[in-house]
């Protein structure tokens, strides 16, 4: 995944998620703290984003995955999503980077969630 100034990088992750494989953990433990980070910033975005017909805010969600965290906005019924976040200068609509500014409003939140969940899976290590 290449790093753009809206993505948070783990120092380690990789190296975490390799020893706690090793150790026998269940690395789908780590999907719920990516998950737990991720709603939180859902929660903020849902209350932050532009609101129009309802739609692109309802079309929030934060995955579920082993490596990572994301919050995804839009889809096939929502297929503007990127272009009211990111903008699209050569249409004249500017950026609003709702997703990214509740990311960065909620970070003390959901990095203390995140780093939480990740010392209950690695309490359960023997020798930690």
């Amino acid at each position: 995944m290449p790093v753009t100034p809206d993505t948070i990088k783990v120092e380690g992750g990789r190296n975490l998620r390799r020893t706690m494989k090793r150790a026998g953990v269940d690395l789908g433990q780590l999907k719920d703290a990516h998950a737990a980070a991720g709603s939180i910033v859902v929660a903020a975005s849902r209350t932050s984003g532009p609101v129009r017909s309802g739609a692109l805010v309802g079309s929030l969600r934060a995955s579920k995955a082993v490596a990572s965290a994301t919050v995804r906005a839009g889809g096939a019924r929502v297929p503007y999503a990127n272009v009211i976040h990111w903008g699209w200068p050569g249409h004249n609509i500017a950026a609003d980077p709702w997703i990214s500014q509740a990311a960065q409003a909620t970070e003390p939140e959901w990095s203390a969630a995140y780093l939480a969940a990740v010392d209950r899976v690695l309490a359960t290590i023997k020798g930690v």
